[in-house]
């Protein structure tokens, strides 16, 4: 069935995922959802030096809020905190130098952060494709530790903190690929069978759907939802999928119009209003399965999910600095 699945995903890719996808959903947002003012709101979003993510964090910081950037690389991260400061006049910009895919890195840098910062919502945008298998220093799969694992530590690191927060909510950047794949926890590092970084990376964000229904359902305090930002112009997509960006460059979205139900999410009365644990798409809650695809997996997989992530980030946890 993934012929199936492949198939009619592209089908619905180029009909809503695009840039004309965009244009017509946008026809029936309400402006007013977003002309909003958050200052005193503390926001924390990690892979924030480009992309959605620098795209969310600025249109934040135009709005007031207080704004924590996480990402990797100190160099780019400091001249992406210049510009979102100079575009906006926001002071309230911190810089945080995290690698996602370091477990003992995120928890020693939510120990601190806990004791330091208050946080009202958290953005998980941090994502990688890599296309060949590597492994971590800690032997982790890249993809699973920077997709699956590093998201769930931020969020479960954080959890504490959040649960304090008044109108606490943890939005998690996941992709429309996530429809192609059925949750497969039986091989969380893609150790076995050929190695394909673009299904690989389609099981990340399908895990990522699952762990947002799930911490829903735990964590009745925290408004938690998952979204697809369609397909963007991002440095991202132009280095991990460089066919695919030739093919689609003259139709993909702008990074504004990936972030904006990012934003939307974050910032927007509306977007409470829904429930808690939904997949979203151009700010309207969407199903988490094709028709007729066969992605539905049974409870006891999910729930084994998180006990095996929980089991990961403890490991990592006794070990941490500090």
């Amino acid at each position: 069935m993934s012929w199936y699945r492949n198939t009619v995903w592209f089908v619905k890719g180029l009909r809503e995922y695009t840039r004309g996808g965009y244009e017509s959903a946008s026809k029936h947002f309400n402006p007013a959802d977003v002309e909003v003012d958050v200052a005193g709101r503390s926001f924390l979003v990690t892979g924030a030096n480009s992309g959605i993510g620098k795209a969310t964090a600025k249109e934040i910081a135009r709005r007031g809020g207080t704004v924590h950037l996480v990402c990797r690389n100190k160099e780019r991260a400091e001249v992406a905190k210049e510009e979102i400061v100079t575009e906006t006049g926001n002071q309230n910009i911190f810089l945080h130098i995290v690698d996602i895919s370091n477990p003992k890195e995120i928890w020693k840098f939510a120990e601190k952060f806990q004791n330091e910062h208050k946080l009202n919502v958290l953005i998980n945008n941090a994502g990688c494709m890599v296309n060949n298998r590597e492994l971590t220093e800690d032997g982790l799969e890249k993809n699973f530790a920077t997709n699956t694992l590093g998201t769930y530590i931020m969020t479960t690191a954080l959890m504490p903190l959040l649960e304090k927060a008044a109108d606490a909510r943890v939005i998690t950047v996941s992709s429309g690929g996530m429809l192609v794949q059925k949750l497969n926890i039986a091989d969380l590092q893609s150790g076995h069978g050929p190695f394909d970084g673009t299904m690989v990376y389609a099981q990340n964000k399908r895990q990522q759907v699952v762990l947002t229904e799930q911490w829903a359902k735990a964590h009745r305090n925290i408004h938690f939802s998952v979204m697809h930002p369609g397909w963007a112009d991002t440095p991202a997509v132009r280095s991990s999928m460089p066919d695919f960006y030739e093919r689609m460059k003259n139709s993909l979205r702008t990074e504004a119009q990936g972030a904006d139900t990012v934003l939307w999410l974050a910032v927007s009365a509306e977007a409470t209003k829904l429930p808690s644990g939904l997949f979203f798409q151009d700010r309207q809650p969407v199903p988490t399965h094709l028709p007729l695809a066969y992605t539905h997996s049974p409870p006891e997989d999910e729930e084994k999910l998180m006990e095996l992530l929980e089991e990961f980030s403890q490991k990592f946890k006794s070990v941490s600095p500090g």
